[in-house]
């Protein structure tokens, strides 16, 4: 894609923002950034970029758009506001870094992997894979790094493992991986996507532009995805937890097995994965299809596997004080994600959990609760919605407190030998905190404080 002399808006300044003008500016494009946040907002981002020559529009994106060429939005902004609007009047095409990284390198490799859970985990995962065997490759994408600047500056034999999110792949046209993956679809983010088939479509534009030379890896046990495949082009690579397949990656007894025609491949024991929960063992099966579609020996993916003990924030063992087990699961944004580390840890849990009300439902959370949960603490937005719900379900060892330390230290005041105590929100974390980063280092803040006191 030709952008010399183009003159490029910018919709948004955070981290993809800035290595999109980094990229730009290296291809010679004329810059226009536009950002509602003000100037005193943006000043670490603002000092990134202050290299570059740059027209900055700051605390509006009322701005005239006679002489743009192309718009490059970031993926947290909608495509109905005002300006996007007057775009399309005016047929200047809206796209965001994913989309405009494929078009400027479209030989390079890439690996593209979504779903509501297990983006993060599954990409890592498969990065090390990648690396172990020897290739050149980037880990990027929604994971918190921007792609453009590193797609710039790629060789052609440079693979790209892109953790995809249904913001970024809203907005891509032309976007073609050569392995795309759909890890589940459940309900999130439907306050955005205005429904959930909406969000659903979303998730679906990773296989749209694919053909018969790629492949898409898919998860069988999800029941929208089965009804998925007379719409992919691709040659899937499907994975199971719970169904032995014909071909594909599955559980055999104790066993992770790859079927390949009549060969059945034993990969490892299944036990041997480090990581705790089902959930995790559905993100190792969709990095060993991706890892075998791309021909990486058997051996180097079991060694990583082995080796591999999985992500912050994601059912992370913190401590152990007086017996209690504590375990930060803040990337639980979601009832779904948080009622796969409940099961993981089985038992005698103590839950901390509320935060932003993504409008979802609980009714399946608490029903999770029976015979594992000892008692509930919530806070954030959703506190009485959850306690209402477990109420409802007959659960009502709850207490409702104001923050996480105190939620730390109530936990720990009904904590016994052998418990655990669990971080598991089933909610964003924007009414307390700007990040569910922010606010897993917090919770492991307030329980290293308790080994002080």
């Amino acid at each position: 894609m030709e952008l010399e002399n183009k003159t490029v808006l910018i919709l948004g300044l955070g981290i993809s923002g800035v290595s999109t003008v980094k990229a730009l500016n290296k291809l010679g494009a004329d810059i226009i950034i536009s950002d509602l946040k003000k100037k005193e907002e943006l000043e670490e981002f603002l000092e990134d970029i202050s290299p570059y020559p740059v027209k900055l529009f700051l605390g509006t994106n009322d701005i005239p758009l006679n002489n743009v060429d192309l718009i490059v939005k970031s993926p947290g902004i909608p495509f109905d506001i005002p300006i996007i609007e007057k775009a399309k009047k005016l047929d200047i095409e809206v796209i965001n870094d994913l989309e405009l990284a494929y078009r400027i390198i479209p030989k390079n490799k890439f690996i593209a992997i979504t779903g509501t859970n297990g983006k993060t985990t599954t990409t890592t995962l498969t990065g090390e894979i990648f690396k172990k065997a020897g290739y050149s490759c980037h880990i990027t994408g929604n994971i918190g790094v921007g792609i453009l600047w590193e797609a710039v500056n790629s060789k052609e034999e440079d693979i790209f493992i892109v953790e995809a999110s249904s913001f970024q792949l809203e907005s891509t046209e032309k976007f073609k991986p050569k392995v795309s993956t759909i890890l589940n679809i459940t309900p999130d983010h439907i306050n955005w996507h205005k429904s959930y088939k909406n969000y659903i479509d979303c998730k679906k534009k990773i296989f749209k532009s694919q053909d018969d030379t790629d492949f898409t890896v898919l998860n069988y046990d999800d029941e929208i995805l089965r009804k998925s495949k007379d719409s992919i082009n691709s040659n899937i690579i499907w994975f199971s937890v719970n169904n032995k397949l014909d071909d594909g990656v599955y559980i055999d007894g104790e066993d992770i097995v790859i079927k390949d025609g009549e060969e059945a491949i034993k990969v490892l024991p299944w036990k041997e994965v480090k990581m705790p929960g089902k959930h995790n063992l559905e993100n190792v099966l969709s990095s060993i299809a991706i890892s075998w579609s791309m021909g990486i020996d058997i051996e180097v993916i079991e060694d990583v596997l082995k080796n591999f003990e999985g992500l912050e924030h994601r059912i992370e063992y913190v401590t152990s004080i007086k017996g209690i087990k504590f375990y930060n699961d803040s990337k639980g944004t979601n009832p779904v994600s948080s009622i796969e580390a409940i099961k993981a840890l089985e038992d005698s849990i103590i839950l901390i959990a509320g935060g932003k009300d993504k409008e979802s439902d609980f009714d399946e959370f608490v029903e999770v609760f029976k015979g594992r949960l000892k008692y509930l603490i919530l806070l954030g937005e959703t506190s009485k919605k959850i306690k209402e719900t477990a109420i409802k379900h007959g659960f009502n060892n709850i207490y409702i407190v104001g923050s996480i330390k105190e939620a730390v230290n109530k936990s720990f005041q009904l904590g016994n030998s052998g418990d655990k105590i669990l971080l598991s929100p089933a909610c964003a974390s924007w009414d307390m905190y700007k990040s569910f980063e922010e606010r897993g280092k917090d919770f492991k803040k307030a329980v290293y404080s308790l080994k002080e006191d």
